[in-house]
């Protein structure tokens, strides 16, 4: 590994592993408390999609010197953002409106996802496998919502939430293997 890329994962692993904790954070509310109001439940999801958007635009950034496809985490990062904003100025939208916002925001996420999971895997990042990983079950839970999406905001919430949860949890494993990375060298 290049010198760069280590001081890069030295001094920002730790913000993939705070967008990861949020990431868990949002999954555990979103699974422990079902009976939220849907303008609580829209909220929370606009929050965390600004947040992590912010975190993920923040890390490509400041990754763009040592690490050839630091793009792919701004990309996600605006994709986020952008999904945050739109259920921000819509709250009072039907609960079909938030699962197809979710939804295609899962799948396009996911989608970025395994373009830098393969990036990762051509310069030999050992990480990527986390990446794939989260990657997958972004598009998978955002398929399962637009094919059932009469199922109703209780299977909507357990669906984010469990998502949340294991994305948030491959995205701690993927931050301390970055961490690793840049104390090995």
């Amino acid at each position: 590994m290049s010198t760069s890329v280590d001081t890069t994962a030295q001094t920002a692993w730790w913000m993939l592993l705070i967008r990861a904790v949020l990431t868990v954070v949002f999954g555990v509310v979103a699974l422990a408390s079902p009976g939220i109001a849907l303008l609580v439940l829209v909220y929370v999801f606009a929050s965390y999609a600004v947040l992590e958007g912010v975190a993920a635009i923040s890390f490509g950034l400041r990754a763009r010197g040592s690490h050839p496809h630091w793009g792919w985490s701004v990309v996600e990062g605006v994709i986020s953002v952008l999904a945050g904003v739109v259920a921000l100025f819509w709250p009072g939208q039907t609960a079909l409106t938030l699962l197809v916002v979710v939804a295609l925001w899962a799948i396009v996420l996911g989608v970025a996802g395994v373009g830098e999971a393969f990036a990762a895997r051509g310069r030999g990042d050992r990480s990527w496998g986390w990446t794939l990983v989260g990657a997958a079950l972004n598009i998978v839970v955002g398929i399962l919502l637009l094919v059932w999406p009469g199922s109703g905001i209780l299977t909507l919430l357990w669906l984010v939430g469990a998502f949340a949860l294991a994305s948030g949890l491959a995205g701690i494993g993927r931050a301390f293997r970055v961490r690793a990375a840049g104390t090995a060298g």
